[in-house]
């Protein structure tokens, strides 16, 4: 539910309640179809394309189920009688045929012969309705439009080029009907406050924040949207960045006791089997300097698949332990923190281990053992914890809480992440992420936090090669995939098998869903979704693999199962692995070198980088088959072949981002929700981000508290309830 106006800013105008502007009735319609409750909801509820009177819509490309509105000329008409209904009235039709000049689009009308009298040969109008079929043809029931008729006194070419706004709509909410209602909140607008200080608009020619918003809805031509979105995606982009800067000025400021490097850091990296890479001792370095500066760090690590994120962290709460402190590393999933627990514990070897003491925390513990943890914890002998949200719970204390570590930090909201930091006094905060971030949306999603990269793999990782096979085209490939997976079996290696649901009907954590829309624009019926149950039945009894050990792993399964087939897989009990994305990350089993994703389009470019980097891991080559039956010239295929082509993970972000747009990067996809920006696009408008980045820092040097800027300070300060942030970056 919407309870600020998505634009940002709440000057008083924007917060006038709907209900006073447009009365009762519109006020709820508005709220029940899209969650607005005030005039900042209105007015920031922007037009997603503009039609002009004089272009007419390809009406060939329209899909049935789609909500349209389409500009288009009245072919012709037809009025039929129909049979009388149950209590003997008469019944008609009236069909009226719409054309863009070359395809055609049929308008039904039951008992309204009197719309022959609007929609005569030869008129054009905007029809707005939800595509049906009716005997294998498409047509528009009962549509609501908007007749274009020439006043007089108009100049034929300045009305024909007018841009019209087409807006997000619902079968309940037309675009005609927001229209008038978003023209009846203009008129109550007034004048409003601008956020965006006149020096700052002066310098980069931008227009004020109540004109922008008229011309977004109103332009005369079309030059008038371009310089009104202009100004308002500056508008978007000033406020998050004075807000994320203000945030990590804001971090600057807390105290929080200084914590230095000794003894147990040195004890541990002369453990370690390996030399630290460049990119890690670097990034340490820069995490030492924090945790030593004696104010609170907020710090992202971002790293490819297997670049050594745990060892750096691991670093870090070494750092923190050897002046009593404790460390709490949460982990969105049971699989992953029991991974990393044991990773840890690991790497400490057994004198440190019995020293710190690690200790995992997960909700479906046995309850005495679960008991003994928080004891160990509230008493901070645990110096080191790992868990999942049974961190987050009122029955969890910590004695002295100095570094939270939050990986995977987008499966996470900002409240959950902020209860965990309540438990320790202004503690330091390391988040970790194998998703690389692409440059434009790191200054837009992570701008309070300092960035630190790690690009370089270990030594001894050895490479991966990936290929796609198609088992519409190429059968035979797809069946060499169990042959050659027998031959990894028989030479003592492990493998696993990745699919997009538990059984059928049932997706599991994908980021790119069964309504895919690359699934329209292919051409051939598209094979249904693999799933963890049929799979295993059918690899169980493949001749290939009839004998092996064949095990499944997925999101429904519980603690003691997923615990069990996890440490039989990682023994060597189980050859095969069939799996759903639960195993997208943290999974560490050096003997598994062969990766088989069924459905592989059902899945995004990051998802698929992560899947991957699950094999690999040791001294034998890895092997990814990514099996999809899309259209070689599909969207779909575009991103298999992507990530076949390359192992770098930040240029694969890149592409993900150019082919999908930040809506689904940022978490869109899996959450149904929004990027939270409605006209900045990060993708495009790199420009401006980083001009008003450049100019929210200025503001903010002479002007810290913003007590010169009100109507800055009120905008920034609403600017973003407790789970938008969240909502800009990916899952």
């Amino acid at each position: 539910m919407a309870t600020k106006d998505a634009g940002g800013a709440l000057p008083e105008g924007f917060q006038r309640p709907l209900e006073r502007v447009l009365g009762k009735a519109p006020a709820a319609k508005l709220e029940r179809a899209f969650g607005m409750q005030t005039l900042g909801d209105l007015v920031w509820h922007l037009p997603r394309r503009y039609a002009k009177r004089g272009e007419l819509t390809d009406l060939a490309s329209l899909a049935p189920g789609e909500h349209v509105t389409v500009v288009a000329k009245v072919r012709s008409v037809e009025k039929r009688d129909l049979q009388r209904d149950q209590k003997g009235r008469p019944r008609t039709l009236t069909s009226i045929t719409i054309t863009d000049g070359t395809s055609s689009l049929d308008l039904a009308f039951f008992n309204q012969t009197w719309r022959s009298g609007e929609l005569h040969q030869g008129v054009t109008a905007l029809f707005s309705g939800t595509v049906g079929v009716y005997k294998g043809k498409r047509q528009l029931a009962h549509p609501d439009y908007e007749l274009f008729d020439e006043s007089e006194g108009i100049d034929a070419e300045e009305w024909a080029q007018q841009p019209v706004p087409i807006y997000p709509a619902t079968a309940t909410l037309a675009t005609t009907k927001i229209q008038a209602l978003v023209a009846q909140g203009l008129d109550a607008l007034g004048d409003v406050p601008d956020p965006v200080p006149d020096a700052v608009r002066r310098e980069h020619r931008l227009m004020p924040i109540a004109e922008a918003l008229r011309l977004a809805h109103q332009p005369k031509v079309e030059q008038d949207a371009y310089r009104a979105r202009h100004t308002l995606a500056w508008h978007e982009a000033f406020l998050l960045q004075t807000y994320l800067l203000a945030t990590r000025d804001w971090f600057d400021t807390l105290p929080t006791a200084p914590r230095h490097p000794g003894s147990l850091l040195e004890r541990f990296d002369a453990s370690l089997p390996w030399q630290l890479t460049d990119d890690q001792r670097a990034t340490g370095d820069e995490i030492l300097a924090d945790l030593a500066s004696g104010t609170a760090m907020h710090r992202l690590v971002q790293g490819e698949v297997g670049s050594g994120k745990t060892v750096v962290a691991t670093r870090a709460m070494l750092t923190v332990a050897e002046s009593g402190g404790q460390s709490a590393l949460l982990a969105p999933t049971e699989v992953l923190a029991v991974q990393h627990f044991r990773s840890i514990t690991r790497s400490l070897g057994p004198d440190l281990a019995a020293e710190l003491q690690p200790t995992l925390l997960t909700g479906q513990m046995p309850a005495a053992e679960r008991k003994r943890a928080l004891l160990r914890i509230a008493a901070g002998s645990a110096r080191i914890v790992v868990g999942t949200h049974a961190l987050l719970s009122e029955r969890t204390s910590f004695a002295e809480l100095a570094l939270v570590v939050i990986d995977e930090q987008h499966r996470f909201g900002v409240a959950q992440r902020e209860s965990l930091r309540a438990k320790g006094v202004h503690p330091h905060t390391l988040v970790l992420t194998a998703t690389p971030i692409p440059r434009t949306i790191a200054m837009t999603a992570f701008g309070d936090l300092d960035v630190s990269t790690i690009r370089s793999l270990p030594a001894g990782r050895s490479p991966i090669q990936t290929f796609v096979v198609d088992p519409v085209e190429r059968p035979g490939h797809f069946q060499r995939i169990w042959e050659r997976m027998r031959e990894e079996l028989d030479a003592g290696r492990q493998a696993f098998v990745v699919c997009p649901a538990i059984q059928p009907g049932k997706l599991e954590g994908i980021e790119v869903d069964e309504t895919d829309a690359d699934a329209d624009a292919d051409a051939r019926p598209r094979p249904p979704v693999d799933d963890v149950q049929t799979t295993l039945q059918q690899l169980r009894q493949h001749p290939a693999l009839v004998g092996r050990e064949i095990a499944p792993l997925t999101g429904a399964d519980t603690t003691e199962q997923k615990d069990a087939v996890m440490r039989a897989f990682r023994a060597g009990d189980i050859g095969v692995l069939v799996a759903t994305t639960v195993i997208e990350v943290g999974v560490d089993v050096p003997n598994a070198t062969m990766m088989v994703v069924l459905s592989a389009d059902r899945f995004g470019v990051s998802q698929l980088h992560q899947l991957r980097g699950r094999v690999g891991r040791g001294e034998h080559a890895g092997l990814c088959m990514l099996v999809s039956g899309a259209d070689p010239l599909s969207p779909a295929r575009e991103r298999l072949d992507a990530v076949a082509a390359t192992l770098d993970g930040f240029e694969l972000a890149e592409v993900d981002l150019e082919q999908r747009g930040e809506g689904d990067v940022l978490g869109a996809a899996q959450s149904g929700g929004r990027s939270g920006l409605r006209v900045l696009r990060v993708a495009r408008d790199v420009g401006i981000i980083e001009a008003a980045r450049d100019a929210a820092r200025a503001v903010l040097a002479v002007d810290p508290t913003l007590v010169e800027h009100p109507a800055l300070r009120l905008a920034v300060h609403a600017r973003l309830d407790p789970d938008a942030r969240a909502a800009l970056i990916t899952a």
